[in-house]
């Protein structure tokens, strides 16, 4: 079963970090959602957080948990957000399982194929030589020669925990995605709609949906709000947490 943080009473509302993340980047922002009325679960998807690890990566196992999730908890109409690689999640989700969701958001991902480029983030984490017990500036020195930008290093350097007295460690499956780098990439299927009221959130610095990407999108969400945070990039939540939870709730409140 996923790891997860429960909070408040309402409407149930299941967000979803991207890759390499974990609930407690949705921390302060979950906080909100509660305060508004919801009862938000905060989810670690599988090889992330405090999730279980397993060789099978790819979104329809990650489908799968997230279904038995809302099975165990009884969890029939909810609304979900997933950001980037959570947004292929939540929409692979929705598209699949549309009798349990109401409203859709997706943040800075769109449902197209997206080549391989972690490639450096990758290399600077597989470079840490975890039985040398590394200490955290050992680590954070080590992953710089390969991520220069500091806030990249220390999104990264939230999944580091003690093991064992002395002994660090990622709490991601590294392994697992390193053997399945391609998974990540991968488009939703072209026949999958889900037509109840969906929102679509991007950076207005970021790459990852551009204005020609609009109508493939809207093939399988016609119900489609797009919404643009400007002056912010992919980590849009983090650089913009105020309009990102204005917009977010206004659609909720719908």
């Amino acid at each position: 079963m996923l790891y997860s943080k429960i909070e408040g009473e309402g409407k149930p509302f299941i967000i979803m970090h991207g890759f390499l993340g974990m609930s407690d980047n949705w921390k302060t922002l979950a906080g909100q959602y509660v305060e508004a009325g919801f009862q938000v679960h905060i989810l670690d998807l599988r090889n992330h957080g405090r999730s279980f690890h397993s060789d099978e990566w790819s979104y329809e196992a990650m489908v799968q948990d997230v279904y038995e999730y809302c099975q165990a908890n009884n969890l029939t109409r909810i609304d979900i957000l997933g950001h980037s690689m959570g947004g292929k999640v939540a929409m692979l989700f929705a598209t699949t399982h549309s009798d349990l969701v109401d409203k859709l958001i997706v943040a800075d991902i769109g449902p197209k194929f997206y080549k391989q480029h972690h490639q450096d983030i990758l290399a600077g984490l597989n470079a840490v030589d975890f039985s040398v017990k590394p200490s955290r500036n050992d680590v954070e020195e080590i992953v710089s020669q390969y991520v220069s930008d500091f806030g990249t290093r220390q999104f990264l350097l939230k999944n580091l925990y003690w093991k064992e007295p002395g002994q660090l460690a990622f709490r991601f499956n590294l392994d697992a995605f390193n053997n399945n780098l391609d998974a990540i990439g991968k488009p939703l299927p072209d026949n999958l709609v889900f037509d109840k009221p969906t929102l679509f959130i991007r950076g207005g610095n970021s790459g990852y949906i551009q204005d020609e990407d609009v109508d493939g999108i809207r093939n399988h969400f016609p119900n489609l709000q797009l919404d643009t945070i400007p002056n912010a990039g992919h980590w849009l939540h983090a650089e913009n947490p105020k309009m990102f939870f204005e917009l977010t709730a206004m659609f909720l409140k719908e």
